[in-house]
């Protein structure tokens, strides 16, 4: 499924998704394919559904985002550091 798709299926929604097929320019994430994976009104529900994903499945690329965003960009953060 593609970002527009999304945002007409769930109009004002908080989303998770997946990352399925994407790619990186500069420091940017542009999705190609993209999976949803829960939908929320609010944004702390998205968050803690978000988390769950992300402990379960550490090394697959989950996101949360409202669809009020006409466009899906992803900022990369790069982590610097060691996490415990």
């Amino acid at each position: 499924m593609n970002w527009i798709n999304i945002r007409k299926t769930y109009p004002d929604k908080w989303v998770v998704i997946e990352g399925l097929d994407f790619h990186e320019k500069g420091d940017r994430i542009y999705f190609d394919d993209i999976s949803v994976l829960d939908i929320f009104d609010d944004g702390a529900s998205a968050m803690d559904s978000y988390r769950k994903f992300h402990k379960r499945f550490p090394q697959r690329e989950f996101y949360f985002i409202h669809t009020k965003h006409e466009n899906l960009e992803i900022k990369e953060r790069k982590w610097l550091g060691v996490r415990i």
